[in-house]
């Protein structure tokens, strides 16, 4: 698909995130890792809540990527023979679990922890491999100090090619840091569209 249909570069769910009060945060294209006979890239977009983003940082100081969806499209050079990328599926999806982490660290999350990984179904009919994340992002500035509990999910799945998306979210230690702010932090409901954000993706 096309932007013009609905979907970005990555295979994002343009309209979708757009409609949500999502904004493109980051755009890339960068070698994710190599393989012995090919060498792996990823485009990769990056979405976030800006208007979470602005009523943190009105509300501590802090200005910061707290909750935001990522979409990769993965090309490998030279191009895979017939049959290879199922072979190699293991390896691309535990190469981005790694990168997934990593990120998150660079983006000043701690305590990263991975948790466990599952079979989902995306919406074009695709078997994802899904796997939880939970980390701590602290918010320090001022007199804030809020340690937020956040939660991510990766998905990593072959529907003709590999797509990887994903994202994270506060589940909790909003609530009183924008009390009074008009915006209402919800965990439940990040991470309903969260996974269908991921789901949507391809």
């Amino acid at each position: 698909m096309t932007e013009e249909t609905g979907a970005g570069r990555a295979g994002e769910p343009v309209e979708r995130l757009e409609a949500g009060g999502w904004v493109l945060a980051e755009e890339s294209t960068e070698t994710l890792f190599e393989l012995s006979a090919a060498r792996v890239e990823g485009h990769t977009r990056v979405y976030e809540d800006a208007a979470l983003r602005r009523a943190v940082r009105e509300a501590s100081g802090v200005d910061q990527l707290c909750r935001f969806f990522f979409a990769t499209a993965v090309e490998f050079s030279p191009p895979l023979s017939a049959g290879v990328a199922p072979v190699i599926k293991p390896t691309v999806a535990s190469e981005a679990r790694r990168e997934f982490a990593s990120d998150l660290e660079a983006r000043g999350f701690v305590d990263v922890d991975r948790g466990r990984t599952r079979n989902a179904r995306v919406d074009s009919g695709a078997r994802a491999r899904l796997t939880d994340y939970r980390a701590v992002y602290p918010l320090r500035a001022g007199e804030t100090s809020v340690d937020l509990r956040v939660r991510g999910f990766l998905g990593v799945w072959l529907d003709g090619e590999f797509r990887i998306a994903g994202g994270a979210y506060p589940e909790s230690g909003l609530e009183d840091l924008l009390s009074g702010t008009g915006l209402e932090p919800d965990g439940a409901a990040y991470r309903e569209e969260l996974l269908e954000l991921i789901r949507a993706t391809g």
